[in-house]
């Protein structure tokens, strides 16, 4: 099947080099979408001849993804794998998720959850809430709706690049669902970041985060 793994990074310097040396042993092709870094992270990219795109404003990761899954339709890939450019997500999971959609899957998310108790935290409160809203929604249960870390099968990667419409992965999900598409969580452990400051140290962009993503799941989607 062929697969390429979409990397979005954002002030990801640090990070970078030893998750693509990872994925390129693995026999993946990669892209990574530079989500105009204010770091190093454009000329490393450039400095070692990695396959990327620099975007000339900043989109979010919805935007993003966007972009990569256009770059995965338009070069006739088979599956698109999204991984944080951040090494949370450890490329060895990569070949389960392309399993469940050679499976015949539509969508799989690389989940925390399926076999795990799901820890009593603040953000894990808000995962609570957004399963719930998404089994109100479709009468689905999920475990792990915020999980960046997910494959998508050719059907949804042409879905998305030509008309997506998503804040975050859970409405992405909520709407896979609603639209009666074949989801599978599979279990997976992921890293702490080891270098730079996640998107989710700000409070006021969490909260902004979680009153988006909500708002979209129970209205949009």
């Amino acid at each position: 099947m062929k697969t390429l793994v979409i990397i979005p990074a954002y002030n990801e310097q640090d990070n970078l080099l030893s998750l693509i040396e990872d994925i390129r042993n693995r026999g993946y092709d990669y892209l990574v979408i530079n989500d105009c870094s204010t770091d190093g992270t454009e000329e490393l990219l450039k400095e070692n001849d990695l396959n990327h795109f620099d975007l000339p404003i900043n989109l979010g990761i919805a935007g993003v993804t966007r972009v990569g899954f256009k770059y995965a339709k338009d070069h006739d890939y088979d599956c698109a794998v999204c991984v944080d450019g951040d090494g949370q997500h450890p490329p060895k999971y990569i070949h389960d998720l392309i399993s469940e959609i050679e499976k015949g899957n539509d969508y799989v998310v690389g989940s925390r959850f399926v076999d795990q108790k799901k820890p009593v935290t603040m953000r894990m409160l808000g995962s609570r809430l957004l399963c719930f809203l998404i089994k109100v929604k479709t009468g689905r249960s999920v475990k792990d709706p915020t999980s960046g870390m997910r494959a998508l099968g050719k059907k949804v990667i042409g879905q998305f690049a030509d008309s997506m419409n998503f804040y975050a992965e859970p409405d992405a999900l909520c709407y896979l669902l609603h639209k009666g598409l074949k989801v599978k969580e599979v279990q997976v452990e992921m890293k702490e970041r080891e270098a730079g400051v996640s998107y989710f140290h700000n409070p006021f962009k969490s909260i902004y985060y979680m009153m988006s993503v909500c708002l979209s799941i129970l209205f949009v989607q």
